[in-house]
């Protein structure tokens, strides 16, 4: 542990230690809060990948003939708690999720099509600028391997397409909820 540091004047003083970072992980992990569902109904129109299997043909052509243009959803959960590391620079993270696609049939009826587990790094900076305290994130690696379902051939090209995704929506999304605040 390191002491505080001493202040001369009137300071506001935050310290967030790996052990609170990681058991707040542990504690939404263990509610299941962090699962989230996503329709082809919540994406924004200019998102690269509807969730159709018209749009998934690029990447599984079988898809696509099976259940022709017909929407999807996603089911994306971590696998395990994430994990936190505190640096004097940054807040370090490691994210091990899944995604189950699946099929929406006419009827309302989900048919599984294939599960992704996803793998990420991000790190984030707190940023003080003048009284204002904010941060930024960056995402620092992303790794899709296919663990069941249909053939997706072109997983290489899934990875590409998720990390310019993430880069072009999921970043600044998150980067605007830490944008500067005022310290009041």
């Amino acid at each position: 542990p390191t002491p505080p540091p001493v202040a001369h004047e009137p300071t506001l003083l935050l310290a967030v230690t790996e052990f609170v970072a990681n058991s707040a992980a542990f504690t939404y992990f263990t509610a299941g809060a962090l699962r989230r569902n996503i329709s082809s109904d919540m994406l924004p129109r200019r998102f690269p990948l509807q969730l159709r299997t018209k749009s998934m043909e690029l990447f599984s052509p079988q898809l696509q003939e099976l259940y022709p243009d017909q929407p999807m959803e996603l089911h994306l959960w971590a696998r395990q708690q994430p994990l936190l590391s505190c640096h004097p620079d940054a807040l370090h993270g490691t994210l091990l999720g899944s995604a189950e696609a699946f099929v929406v049939l006419p009827n309302a009826t989900r048919v599984p099509a294939f599960l992704l587990n996803i793998d990420a790094n991000v790190t984030g900076k707190p940023t003080i600028t003048r009284n204002r305290l904010g941060g930024t994130v960056r995402l620092t690696g992303l790794v899709p391997t296919l663990s069941w379902g249909l053939p997706v051939p072109q997983v290489k090209r899934l990875e590409t397409l998720l990390k310019f995704s993430l880069w072009l929506f999921g970043v600044p999304r998150a980067n605007s909820k830490c944008c500067p605040r005022a310290v009041p």
